[in-house]
């Protein structure tokens, strides 16, 4: 098959999923022609199958904002036709399920028929979708899907209860490479961060309002009473200043790191004791997945998909928002029990395997297979 890919390029869990599940039908031996404003961060080795198209947006002195959906719209007609696409699958309804369904309008015109998948990740519909500016658009490009999959069963729902939606919404959860994620640690890095043997925890996001990584310090300051620990942020954004100035307010600053953005996050994984994610809502919770295959427990809020992957009691523990206390004292209660760590380690990892990308990514190819078939010059 010939798929083209659109998402977003950036280290959110859309376009992370996007380009993995490109790269794994490459090697399946799919041509895959990625659609978007500049290389995917995951798009970083070679694959005779995999194209990437830039999306170019000229900027003229009329525009305030320049026209991106219109040059995105643009370049998904110019991939279709001069690669022969069959089919188009678009990950985050804004604006790429729109920008679709205008490419397969024009694409029309010159007797070409291609279906478009739409895959809903998160904010696409219980943030940014519900503003009244975009819920039209983003109700009827929805709508105008050939087929719409979510990546949990809570988003599935959530998007129903917020959009008149007219089509079946199918689950096809997000995966993890579980071969990837199974490094040992390497203990002259583990040495460099936690010298003196302190547990390493971790928290790893876009530092957006929604990830609440106030919340994170505040866990990391009750825990550092107890426990002899450090604390690693990876990623980058908005509130990192907010949570550098608490940390300092708290006296926690010298015992935590601020790594950035990383690409190899398995090899940080690989040393780390506990994952954080105190998210307000994740419609699934990818981060948390990946630290559950690298063997690590996980302790979350409630919120939106994430009891869907991190088992209470079992692969880690879950609370409500915000209640910075309970989990706490679940991290506390774990660092502090090693033969307890040990089995929640090997429990999260067992639960990773059922989200395996060998399990998830025959269920879109699957989803494929139901549409080539009728694929025709119209």
């Amino acid at each position: 098959m010939r798929i083209g890919i659109v998402c977003y390029p950036t280290f959110g869990g859309s376009g992370v999923l996007a380009t993995e599940l490109g790269k794994a039908l490459a090697d399946k031996g799919h041509q895959v022609h990625f659609i978007t404003y500049q290389q995917p961060v995951r798009l970083n080795e070679f694959n005779a199958n995999i194209f990437y198209h830039e999306v170019r947006v000229p900027t003229y002195p009329l525009f305030d904002y320049p026209p991106y959906e219109t040059a995105l719209a643009s370049t998904m007609v110019d991939v279709i036709m001069n690669n022969r696409l069959d089919l188009l699958h678009v990950h985050y309804a804004i604006p790429h399920a729109s920008a679709a369904f205008m490419a397969k309008q024009i694409v029309m015109k010159a007797g070409i028929s291609i279906p478009v998948i739409t895959t809903l990740h998160g904010t696409d519909i219980t943030l940014v979708g519900r503003d009244k500016t975009y819920a039209p658009v983003v109700t009827f490009s929805i709508n105008e899907s050939d087929a719409i999959t979510a990546v949990s069963n809570n988003l599935r729902e959530e998007t129903y209860r917020s959009f008149r939606i007219e089509k079946d919404i199918e689950v096809i959860h997000n995966f993890v490479d579980v071969a990837r994620f199974r490094k040992k640690g390497i203990d002259a890095f583990r040495r460099v961060i936690a010298p003196s043997g302190e547990r390493i925890l971790l928290h790893a996001s876009n530092f957006r309002k929604v990830k609440r990584i106030e919340d994170v310090v505040r866990i990391f300051s009750n825990v550092v009473k107890k426990v002899p620990s450090k604390l690693l942020f990876v990623g980058d954004g908005p509130e990192r200043p907010v949570a550098e100035s608490l940390s300092r307010e708290l006296g926690v600053f010298d015992e935590i790191r601020f790594v950035g953005k990383q690409e190899q996050i398995e090899e940080i994984l690989a040393i780390s004791d506990l994952f954080l994610l105190t998210s307000e809502y994740e419609s699934f919770g990818l981060a948390a997945l990946e630290a559950m295959a690298a063997g690590v427990p996980v302790i979350s809020t409630n919120a939106g998909g994430l009891p869907e992957i991190n088992v209470h009691g079992e692969t880690g523990f879950l609370a409500p928002v915000g209640d910075v206390e309970t989990m706490s004292r679940h991290a506390i209660e774990l660092l502090s029990n090693k033969e307890l760590l040990s089995s929640f380690k090997k429990n999260a990892m067992d639960q990773s395997d059922r989200f395996d990308i060998h399990h998830i990514v025959p269920r879109y190819e699957k989803l494929y297979n139901r549409f080539c078939d009728c694929i025709a010059t119209v």
